[in-house]
């Protein structure tokens, strides 16, 4: 599935530099979007409201792999990237492979530079690059019991069925086991990948 508003992030720069010379103010937010869920939604609806052009750029594979753990993420980066992109609100989405987006940030040089407010000003990654271009940093008020992990958690706990005579590593999970596994963070996790992915046993 393709989409016009996803681009490499040099490409990005140019079109950038082309909406900026009609006097467009470009937003800038990043994140995993691992699973969407309304504390995004309500997140970049109030980013794109600060201007004209938003643009998100998520983390690949394999840097949601490096900040969240082996199991993640759930969905691959094109995946996440087309349900970005499908959003009335996102004009354009790029893809980055660091751990951070400080390299994307240099490049694009937004106007806006947006964070949930989870996050401190002072621990915003970017914040001196936007601010020295004389750019802004503002922080979205944190939306709380909407996460990633809440979901995962949420689905062991409304249907544990679904991990019973499921294999993960080997790892047989019974009845007997269960209850006490689902309360872990490693069973959180890979629960969801064990949904998502079934192994039954023969």
């Amino acid at each position: 599935m393709e989409s016009t508003k996803i681009f490499p992030a040099a490409l990005l720069a140019e079109r950038l530099a082309s909406c900026r010379r009609e006097g467009k103010q470009v937003v800038f937010t990043n994140g995993c979007f691992d699973l969407l869920h309304p504390g995004h939604i309500y997140t970049l609806i109030q980013a794109k409201a600060l201007g004209d052009v938003l643009v998100v750029a998520i983390n690949s594979d394999a840097s949601v792999k490096r900040l969240k753990g082996e199991q993640r993420p759930i969905l691959n980066q094109e995946e996440r990237a087309v349900m970005l992109s499908a959003l009335a609100v996102v004009d354009y989405v790029t893809i980055f492979a660091e751990d951070t987006p400080l390299e994307v940030i240099r490049l694009l040089l937004p106007d806006m530079l947006v964070k949930g407010g989870d996050w401190g000003a002072d621990a915003v990654v970017g914040r001196d690059v936007v601010e020295a271009h004389g750019g802004k940093v503002v922080l979205i008020p944190y939306q709380a019991g909407f996460s990633t992990t809440d979901i995962i958690d949420r689905i062991a706990t409304t249907h544990p069925k679904h991990l019973r005579g499921l294999r993960y590593y080997g790892t047989w999970i019974t009845e007997r086991s269960r209850r006490t596994v689902v309360n872990t963070k490693w069973a959180r996790e890979t629960g969801i990948l064990l949904l998502f992915c079934p192994q039954r046993k023969r």
